[in-house]
Parts: C-alpha cells; sequence; structure tokens
C-alpha cells in the first residue's frame, strides 16, 4: 500500500491537554482565529520579486518580523496531492491522494479525483471540528471542496467553493455573481468570504486555498501578476488587522515550460512509446489534469506510465524505462518502487514507472489529446515535478527557531504544525 504507513498512525486522537493528534502529529487547539492561505502555484519568486517592486508590505512585514522559509511540498507538485497533504501533514504515501487525475487499476478506467474517494485516515480540520472547532474551509475549486469536507458534516464548520458559490452567498458577500473559473477573482472571491466571516465571529480555524490561473499565465512581475499579488496581500493584512495569526504557503511552484522561441517544449511521451515498441504498448497518465485545463492544456512536468499487459514482463518495463529516460525533457525516469520510495508516494496507486521532466520541459501523452488553442498569447507555464517543489513558507508572527527547527528541513505540509504549536 505504502511505504511510509508505518511510520504513522491513520488514526486520529484527541485529549483535553494535548489538543488533536494525527499521523503521530499534535495540534494544538488555536486559541485565536488562526488562517491558512494555500496560494496556489505560490513560487517563490512571485515573493521574491513583489517584495521587490514594493508591492507586497504585509508577506515582506511576515517574512522580516514573523517567519519565513523555503519549503518542499509533496511530489508531485500538483493540487490535490498537495492540498491534501497540507490539511493532513504528511506526504501523498500515507494519504494516498498523489494526483489529480488517475488509471484506477480495479476499473481500468481513467478517473478524475473530485472527492474524498481515495483518502486514508482523517484531517486536521474534520479533527478540529470535532473537537467544537468551528472550522471554515473554502476553496476557489470545487474539485477540492468535497476532499476538505470530509468529515466535517454534522460540525459547526463552513464548507463551499467559489467556483459554485450559491446565490445566499454572492448576496452575502455583495456579489453580483459568481467569479469565472479563469480569473484571478475566483481567489480574491475566497479571501473575501474568509474576511467576512472573521469580520462575523463566524469561526476559529480557517482554511483558505485559492487558484492558480494567475500564475499560469503571467511570469512574476508582469503587471497582472502583480495586481493579483497586491490583491492577495492586502487581504492577508485584513485578516492581521483583526488580530488573527495568518500562515501562507503553496501547493507548488511555477516554471516557464518553453522553447527559446516561445513555442511549447513538450515530449508526447504515449506517441514516442508507440512508435517505438508498437500501438497500444502503455497509458501515459498526466496527473494534472482536471476540470481546468485551459490555461496549461493537461500539460504538467510529471507522468505516470501504465504498460499493457501484453507488453508487462520486467525486462520491457525496464526497457520502457530506460527509453523514456533518454530524451532531452526528461530529468528522471523510475520504476514505481524507486518513485513511491523517492517521492513518498503510494505504491499502490503508482504506474509501472513514472517520467519527471526537467525544469524547461513538460510532458504530455498523445499530440491529439492537448489543445493549445487557449495557450495563443502567453508563453506556457506549468508545475509537476522537482523543479517547482519549492514554495514560500510563512507566518505573521515569530517563532522560536532554535534547535531542530533552526536546522529543520520545512514542508508545505508542516503548516498547521507550525501555525498552531509555534504561532499561537
Amino acid at each position: 500500500m505504502s511505504l511510509l504507513l508505518d511510520k504513522y498512525d491513520l488514526h486520529a486522537t484527541a485529549d483535553i491537554e494535548s489538543g488533536v493528534n494525527l499521523h503521530g502529529r499534535t495540534y494544538s487547539i488555536p486559541k485565536r482565529p488562526t488562517v491558512v492561505v494555500c496560494v496556489d502555484g505560490f513560487d517563490p519568486i512571485y515573493l521574491e520579486q513583489g517584495i521587490a517592486d514594493k508591492i507586497l508590505p504585509t508577506l515582506e512585514m511576515f517574512a522580516n518580523n514573523g517567519f519565513h522559509a523555503t519549503a518542499d511540498v509533496a511530489m508531485p507538485s500538483f493540487t490535490n496531492p498537495n492540498n491534501v497533504s497540507v490539511i493532513t501533514g504528511v506526504p501523498t504515501a500515507v494519504h494516498g491522494i498523489a494526483g489529480n487525475y488517475f488509471l484506477d487499476h480495479t476499473t481500468g478506467k481513467e478517473t478524475m479525483v473530485v472527492d474524498d474517494a481515495l483518502l486514508r485516515g482523517s484531517t486536521i480540520l474534520a479533527e478540529m471540528a470535532a473537537r467544537g472547532v468551528r472550522v471554515a474551509a473554502i476553496t476557489a475549486k470545487d474539485k477540492l471542496r468535497r476532499i476538505l469536507n470530509h468529515g466535517l458534516d454534522g460540525t459547526r464548520s463552513i464548507c463551499y467553493s467559489a467556483e459554485y458559490a450559491s446565490e445566499e452567498t454572492l448576496e452575502w458577500l455583495g456579489k453580483d455573481a459568481r467569479p469565472s473559473q479563469y480569473s484571478g477573482e475566483l481567489s480574491l472571491f475566497v479571501l473575501d468570504a474568509g474576511i467576512k466571516l472573521m469580520r462575523e465571529d463566524r469561526a476559529d480555524l480557517y482554511y483558505l486555498t485559492l487558484s492558480d490561473f494567475i500564475q499560469h499565465k503571467y511570469a512574476p512581475g508582469e503587471p497582472e501578476a502583480n495586481e493579483f499579488m497586491a490583491a492577495l496581500d492586502a487581504r492577508l493584512k485584513a485578516f492581521v488587522d483583526m488580530g488573527a495569526v495568518v500562515a501562507v504557503t503553496g501547493d507548488h511552484g511555477m516554471s516557464d515550460k518553453c522553447n527559446p522561441d516561445g513555442t511549447p517544449n513538450v515530449l508526447f511521451l504515449q506517441d514516442k512509446l508507440e512508435e517505438r515498441f508498437g500501438k497500444g504498448c502503455a497509458r501515459v497518465i498526466c496527473p494534472i489534469t482536471d476540470p481546468f485545463v485551459r490555461h496549461h492544456g493537461a500539460l504538467g512536468s510529471f507522468v505516470r506510465v501504465h504498460v499493457a499487459a501484453s507488453h508487462s514482463v520486467s525486462a520491457t518495463i525496464s526497457e520502457m524505462t530506460e527509453f523514456c529516460g533518454n530524451f532531452p525533457q526528461v530529468e528522471v525516469a523510475m520504476l514505481k518502487e524507486e518513485a513511491a520510495r523517492e517521492c513518498e508516494m503510494p505504491m499502490d496507486r503508482e504506474g509501472d514507472f513514472v517520467v519527471i521532466a526537467k525544469a524547461n520541459a513538460v510532458i504530455g501523452s498523445k499530440a491529439e489529446e492537448h489543445d493549445f488553442e487557449n495557450l495563443k498569447g502567453h508563453r506556457l507555464r506549468s508545475h509537476g515535478g522537482y523543479s517547482e517543489q519549492q514554495v514560500p513558507l510563512l507566518m505573521s508572527n515569530p517563532i522560536n527557531t532554535t534547535g531542530s527547527l533552526r536546522k529543520k528541513r520545512w514542508r508545505n505540509f508542516d503548516i498547521f504544525d507550525l501555525v498552531l504549536n509555534h504561532g499561537q
């Protein structure tokens, strides 16, 4: 099932003195309004460029007077795996959700991850809610809502998406209509809802997770990116001004994936495999695939390859893996056992092997399955590989960084430990 499950306990426990214990970690009950924001596609360069451009006074204050580190995200560096890692405090090998899209070994069907059916164990949000903590979990994308809502039904929790916000919610926020799925407003809606909930004292612990539409389309320092980041920063200040402790991280970074002439640097791996090993020899699954593909064409830097039964002998799988590792776009190709170990992923949900692209490249399946029409006028920017594994980790309050914390390898899924155990 997982190479790491023997290190973690999937059964949550709680006691009055120590708070909630989940997956071997203890999380203190919040003593003040506590906000965790996951900025989708929050590459460290957005923070660096924004501070240099003097548009991020709040985040600069966090970095200078609170806490700031560069953290590694869970692999693969996609949205679903990392949001679930953040709310569980563990890598994908433990919670089991290792992509936005996968090939179901049981049914043989390609399946979108849109709910908590694959989740193993509980979440920090659910365990806090069970203790009576008022939880607000708001997401830009509805695909995440049903995962965030795990264990929240029947509690005093609030959970909804900006994508499908109700008419009552729109009226409550003073909005005329839901924001477009393909806009920065979708993310700002999430933050505005969190601010209004806090002003009305409706929750104690907030998890607000955004969309990466802006980051896919605009590089750090471009006017559209700066406008969005400045709007984000102003909303973080509103939380701080209301007395909240605020922590911010990302689910993954973002890289330019183009050739020098501006064309996408794509390896269509299934086409190459079929040219070499025969039609139908394997199926390349792109785990970046989700209902929001217009801005990246379902092209990311991590794929899983499932070898057809007629070809699934170890010699052929090894030969295919070695073959894939020789393309100039590829950083590494690994058999599933090595990939599960190195990337802390659930081995029982792996392909026969995985392929990870270099920083400036993406990997697709067949050319005919990817739509480039909506990329016209913009350079392809995407994520999924090691090159997008780093994100900022910030908090409004300082912590004592002596001892083990000073030497710690920070992960984005340390954020609840950071804010609940060291930020109150």
